[in-house]
């Protein structure tokens, strides 16, 4: 198998239908391994009957583990992981392949996203950059997971979700996977689109927990100089054309017409993620 799509599940009918349309429209060879924790929203009416998906209802200890229970029943030579509440856009697997295809040395690519509201409008664009270490830690992972893609000899080395962490699992990650020194790359294409439902794990509560944890981990240094990686961060972006683009077009499945993608048009596209002003620099 040449991919393998990831999804933990828990009590998401609703948005698990569309995530399962997203992917399964792509066009190209893969699995789609759905890790069920036991869901009683009428999940189980359904997802074990879906030939879309491999369906797999266990219960788990939280989010990470599902996705580790999903990775290890895997075969993919290429590996992701999607949300619930999460898409791909149109073509976007076919990226995806062509890029590691051209780019044998590549272990861990990330590429661009879009936020959507629940209707499926989008908030905010979101362009990535390579991740800096110290800057991860003191502030945060500027890449979501929904766009993060990366070869299976990183779970070889052993570079699984630890589960101590409940809603930060990705940062440190991507951070571990760093200290192997996995080749990154970058994709500039929105690629997926995820869901600010108000319901999101790394935005909440525990979300803010764990950042606090996690900046507590820093160096000393670092967590001095937080300011300045900061603002080294944004100049970055800035070179970079991250705060710049045109207007564009894409298409979700959404709770209005989960059989057939609905295209959304923006024409002011912005980068400021009003309600989360925090976590869209």
């Amino acid at each position: 198998m040449r991919l393998s799509i990831v999804t933990p599940s828990f009590r998401s009918a609703a948005w698990l239908k569309l995530n399962i349309a997203s992917v399964a429209d792509q066009g190209v060879e893969l699995e789609h391994i759905v890790q069920d924790s036991c869901s009683d929203d009428g999940t189980a009416d359904w997802l074990p009957s879906d030939r879309r998906v491999n369906a797999h209802v266990e219960k788990d200890s939280g989010m990470y583990d599902a996705v580790n229970r999903g990775l290890r029943k895997s075969s993919g030579e290429i590996v992701a992981y999607l949300n619930c509440d999460e898409q791909y856009l149109p073509g976007a697997l076919p990226a995806v392949l062509e890029y590691f295809d051209s780019h044998p040395r590549t272990d861990l690519l990330f590429a661009d996203a879009l936020v959507v509201d629940p209707k499926g409008d989008c908030i905010c664009y979101r362009k990535v950059q390579l991740p800096v270490k110290h800057h991860v830690m003191v502030s945060h992972l500027t890449t979501f997971t929904s766009s993060m893609f990366f070869r299976r000899k990183l779970l070889d080395q052993g570079i699984y979700f630890d589960t101590k962490w409940r809603a930060l699992g990705d940062a440190d990650w991507v951070l571990r996977a760093m200290e192997v020194k996995a080749t990154m790359g970058i994709l500039r294409r929105f690629v997926s689109a995820f869901t600010d439902s108000g319901a999101n794990l790394s935005l909440g509560a525990q979300g803010r927990k764990e950042k606090k944890r996690m900046f507590d981990l820093a160096p000393g240094w670092a967590r001095v100089l937080t300011p300045l990686l900061v603002a080294q961060h944004r100049v970055r972006r800035s070179l970079g054309g991250i705060y710049r683009q045109a207007p564009f077009d894409y298409a979700l499945y959404t709770q209005d017409s989960p059989d057939r993608r609905k295209l959304f048009h923006v024409a002011h596209p912005t980068f400021v993620w009003k309600s989360r002003l925090t976590w869209a620099s």
